[in-house]
């Protein structure tokens, strides 16, 4: 069988080749975003930014996620995005505080009350100081805060915890860092630094005795499995701040910019309610595996943290007056 081009066949091949050429040169050049997290892929923040942030940003950009830490190690994030060897990180304030101390006020207990307070915060006033902080100080761009959920305790054993003295002697995991050992020891236990991809073997062989994490991360992680109780001390808000390379922000169209910026709002619009969703259905799930889940004595909690933190060389560090500036929010 012969096949016979003609000019006008030759010419359209010619021009769809073209068109696949131009195409696989767009994408070439699309702006990569490499991004790093410590969690999993399935945590409600990890889908909302690969299913709705990356989709808002459009062909224009390659968003490229790493989860559980595959890329960079827990809290060397912000530093290779400095560097520019990553685009994007979310990072919990207790980072930004390593640089920055004035960030430290936002990893206290009993602080930020919950996800609307958290919201509220950051669309103040008092929200822009941090952003201009990080910006200047660190040369990155604050794009907005991800609620992960309320934290409480999660311990192995049976001993009743109602008062911060009750955890006396209690080796409870905390990531690495000044201030997230200082809320350790806010609360009345021994901190101890391990890495978040540990802890469920750290619990099953006795080197912790006990972790703290809002309850959907105690499930992604399975920690009921090793575990006896949790205690609704509900003392910090997990929240990360998705951050930006200033130097690529800067080198962002306005309408690019923007783009960012509304893509970030609208996949932790979806992430937070996910997190609240979750959070109102896990005690029952909880109950069912078998763990105890009981309130202590939080105002017992709140007045001994609070009293800790007041005293501590960290709040030296807190900017004049943010506290009640917050607390008023």
């Amino acid at each position: 069988m012969s096949i016979t081009f003609t000019r006008r066949s030759l010419a359209a091949g010619i021009a769809a080749l073209g068109l696949l050429a131009i195409a696989g040169q767009a994408r070439a050049e699309a702006i990569k975003l490499r991004f790093a997290d410590s969690t999993t892929a399935d945590a409600p923040r990890s889908v909302a930014l690969v299913d709705i942030f990356a989709k808002k940003l459009g062909d224009e950009f390659l968003f490229e996620p790493y989860f559980g830490s595959t890329l960079y190690k827990q809290g060397t994030e912000i530093v290779a995005v400095q560097r520019g060897n990553l685009e994007m990180a979310l990072m919990p304030p207790s980072d930004f505080a390593k640089q920055v101390p004035a960030f430290s006020i936002l990893t206290a207990a009993y602080l930020v009350r919950d996800a609307a307070h958290l919201k509220a915060i950051f669309e103040s006033d008092i929200g822009e100081e941090f952003k201009r902080m990080a910006r200047e100080e660190m040369g990155v761009v604050i794009l907005a805060p991800a609620y992960y959920g309320t934290r409480h305790l999660n311990l192995k054993g049976d001993k009743k915890i109602v008062r911060p003295e009750d955890l006396a002697g209690v080796k409870l995991r905390m990531p690495g860092g000044e201030a997230w050992q200082f809320l350790g020891e806010s609360i009345g236990a021994n901190p101890v630094a391990m890495d978040y991809a540990e802890v469920y073997t750290g619990l099953q062989t006795g080197a912790i005795d006990a972790q703290d994490n809002p309850l959907p991360n105690n499930k992604l992680m399975k920690f009921h499995e090793v575990t006896d109780q949790i205690v609704l001390t509900g003392h910090n808000v997990g929240f990360g701040l998705l951050l930006i390379n200033a130097e690529l922000f800067d080198s962002l169209t306005p309408e690019q910019q923007k783009r960012m910026q509304d893509a970030a709002d609208a996949a932790f619009e979806w992430s937070d309610a996910e997190y609240i969703r979750q959070e109102a259905e896990l005690i029952d799930f909880f109950k069912a595996e078998g763990l105890e889940v009981y309130e202590p004595d939080v105002a017992a909690f709140r007045t001994y943290s609070n009293k800790k933190y007041l005293e501590s060389p960290l709040s030296k560090d807190w900017p004049e007056g943010m506290l009640e500036r917050i607390n008023a929010r």
